[in-house]
């Protein structure tokens, strides 16, 4: 009996060795490609078929990827990157019957996984990753 003990307890730390310490942290820092200045609303996002990622942008730019947890990161594997909710509010007219106007911050193609261009591979060796976003065409 205490040999499959053993056997189980060994299994159920293989298991956790497989899955449970897989995470990778990952953060970054995203600019603008015409000025350098640091995009600082919306989210970053990690995805794969099965998969999703996302950390909020910061007033200087960064961001920590959280999956499951804060700032857990997320397992090894390439990813297609994007940025959601980059918008900039505010409210124009008389308090009682303002209107909040929206404002996009970035490219609208950067606020898709399929369009935005970006693609990375997280790996315990890789795991910072800064990019630049454009402005809005005018």
């Amino acid at each position: 009996m205490q040999n499959m003990h053993s056997n189980l307890l060994l299994l159920l730390v293989l298991l956790c060795a497989a899955g449970c310490g897989g995470q990778i942290k990952v953060e970054g820092k995203v600019t603008f490609s015409d000025d350098g200045l640091p995009l600082t609303a919306g989210t970053v996002n990690f995805v794969t078929e099965t998969f999703e990622a996302r950390g909020f942008l910061q007033a200087d730019g960064t961001y920590k990827l959280s999956s499951v947890g804060k700032d857990d990161g997320v397992p090894p594997g390439k990813y297609r990157v994007y940025v959601s909710d980059a918008i900039e509010r505010f409210r124009e007219g008389q308090e009682e019957t303002a209107l909040e106007i929206t404002v996009p911050l970035i490219d609208p193609k950067f606020a898709s996984a399929t369009e935005s261009g970006l693609e990375f591979e997280v790996t315990s060796s890789q795991r910072k990753f800064d990019f630049k976003v454009d402005r809005p065409k005018k």
